[in-house]
């Protein structure tokens, strides 16, 4: 086969997207040096491009070629410059995410990879155009879509109920921990280094992830805020401080600002920003307990990769973190900010339940991939190019 996968969002730091697709494309180039790669990108500094190239593991890989596609923006890659190059240079397979390209020939069978569909079920937290935008491309996407993936099987159920979906068009597998997170060097020496180059506190809860409003940072605030005034631990949370780690980018939630500033919490609560992929471990191994509250989720990258490095864990009660994290973390319904206020009050007070947490956390993890998650998805490109 020739597969063309599309690798745009590698090196852009779009976290849990740009992690999938990296993941997929290293370990399908471990596992498979018999079909034929095309990996697609906009990006054409020669030396990034280099960078990629050794990042994935492909510079001695005959099967892997990086195709670089100059345009203007995303919009006419994908509905453009893309089609016109494929309409020359065909692939059996294309695989991208959510959106598909428009104009390509029936006979290049699409794959999209679908991560979640929370704007559906919450459009209060999408600005608007971004919703039309959704609403009017991804049905259309979906339609011309020969196999649609999703990270999850609750995201797979979704998919099939909202859109109406012929169940054999969709599949699903599992995200994991990445190998280069991993050997990450978690040593107390690299967390002491870490904390200083992002001016962090000694001890600390910690969310790493985006910023938008479905992650519900303000519901953890507020439940950092009530664990404040816990008579009981007062002594244990005169150095605790809260981490929320993550740019304040595209569709940053502007209520998390006045969630601090109307609970006087300026000084206990740190932003230290994106934080580079090398320094994730570090950032996460120094945590006291690692807190994930989103509304919606259709995996929750962040939450398996502080499991794998034995951190307790609190996620939101909602049915993708059931599925994933099993018995391995703690969970709290995600509107009521004072379960969640109990639920650390736990970890702290209890020791028992951090070590059994940070026990289960690290075989949860183990159960999870890359390489097979691969290999599925080799499976899902044979059964469609049959």
């Amino acid at each position: 086969m020739k597969i063309g996968i599309d690798i745009r969002l590698i090196g852009k730091k779009q976290t849990g997207s740009e992690a999938v697709f990296f993941n997929l494309t290293k370990n399908l180039a471990k596992i498979d040096s018999e079909n034929e790669y095309k990996l697609f990108t906009d990006v054409t500094d020669t030396t990034v491009l280099q960078n990629t190239v050794v990042n994935l593991g492909i510079d001695n890989q005959k099967n892997f070629e990086i195709i670089s596609l100059e345009t203007k923006n995303r919009f006419s890659w994908n509905f453009w410059t893309l089609p016109k190059y494929l309409r020359k240079n065909p692939v059996d397979i294309y695989l991208t995410q959510y959106i598909t390209p428009w104009f390509v020939p029936k006979k290049i069978k699409i794959a999209t990879i679908i991560h979640d569909i929370s704007f559906n079920f919450y459009p209060q937290f999408i600005k608007l155009w971004d919703l039309l935008f959704l609403k009017t491309l991804i049905p259309r996407s979906l339609k011309r879509a020969d196999k649609i993936i999703a990270v999850s099987k609750f995201t797979q159920d979704e998919i099939i109920k909202y859109y109406k979906v012929d169940p054999k068009k969709a599949d699903w597998f599992h995200n994991a921990v990445s190998e280069d997170f991993l050997v990450q060097n978690v040593s107390e020496e690299k967390i002491k280094t870490i904390k200083e180059k992002y001016k962090l506190p000694e001890k600390y809860i910690l969310y790493l992830g985006t910023l938008q409003p479905r992650k519900n940072i303000p519901a953890l605030i507020e439940a950092f805020a009530l664990l404040k005034v816990e008579l009981n631990l007062k002594i244990k949370l005169n150095s605790l401080k809260l981490v929320i780690a993550g740019g304040k980018g595209h569709n940053y939630d502007k209520l998390i600002d006045e969630v601090v500033k109307k609970n006087n919490l300026a000084e206990d609560v740190f932003f230290p920003g994106y934080i580079d992929e090398e320094d994730k471990a570090g950032i996460m191994k120094g945590a006291d307990i690692f807190v994930f509250p989103s509304f919606y989720e259709g995996f929750g990258m962040p939450i398996i990769e502080a499991m794998s490095l034995g951190v307790p864990t609190v996620a939101s009660d909602i049915p993708s973190h059931r599925e994933i994290f099993g018995n391995a973390t703690l969970f709290f319904k995600p509107e009521i900010p004072g379960e969640l206020t109990q639920k650390i009050k736990e970890i702290l007070s209890n020791d028992l339940t951090r070590d059994s947490l940070s026990r289960n956390g690290k075989m949860q993890a183990e159960k999870f991939s890359w390489q097979k998650t691969a290999q599925k998805l080799l499976e899902i490109f044979s059964q469609m190019n049959c």
